[in-house]
């Protein structure tokens, strides 16, 4: 009976032993879009408890720091 490997290189784990750059890299991609996109399209109809606009030096500091990470893991997943 042939074994079923699941992760990369047979380590078991799914995902393989870079898992936890994977994960850096769509939160940090995700950080970026997110607050890019609340920056350049703000909601068309605000809630009650909502901001007319999001805070702009946040936003843009969200931003950079997710896109920095995301740089780190595609450096460390290309090398």
């Amino acid at each position: 009976m042939a074994s079923t490997v699941i992760g990369a290189e047979g380590s078991g784990l799914l995902g393989g032993p870079d898992l936890l750059v994977w994960i850096v890299l769509a939160l940090g991609a995700a950080m970026v879009v997110g607050n890019v996109l609340a920056i350049v399209r703000p909601p068309d109809r605000p809630g009650d408890d909502d901001l007319q606009r999001a805070p702009v030096a946040r936003s843009v500091t969200m931003a950079a720091i997710g896109a920095v990470a995301a740089v780190w893991a595609l450096a460390s997943l290309l090398t």
